[in-house]
């Protein structure tokens, strides 16, 4: 899955907390849900949601588009 490899890279390249990095991951658990793995998919975009609360703040738009994503999950 491509999303998968951006999000493996920019790990590397960016750092796990990067808000580009914690994009990609959001992308991965948006595609997995897509995939019908609503489980995995709830447990990336929480994962998702506990970094942009840590890296961005708890009000950021950012932070809660994940929230948001957690709740469809």
């Amino acid at each position: 899955m491509l999303h998968r490899q951006c999000w493996e890279a920019r790990k590397r390249t960016l750092g796990e907390k990067h808000p580009d990095t914690l994009m990609s991951l959001s992308n991965v658990a948006s595609a997995v849900h897509g995939q019908g793995k609503y489980t995995k998919a709830e447990m990336l975009h929480r994962q998702c949601l506990e970094a942009r609360k840590k890296t961005l703040g708890e009000m950021h738009p950012d932070t809660l588009d994940c929230l948001n994503n957690v709740a469809s999950a």
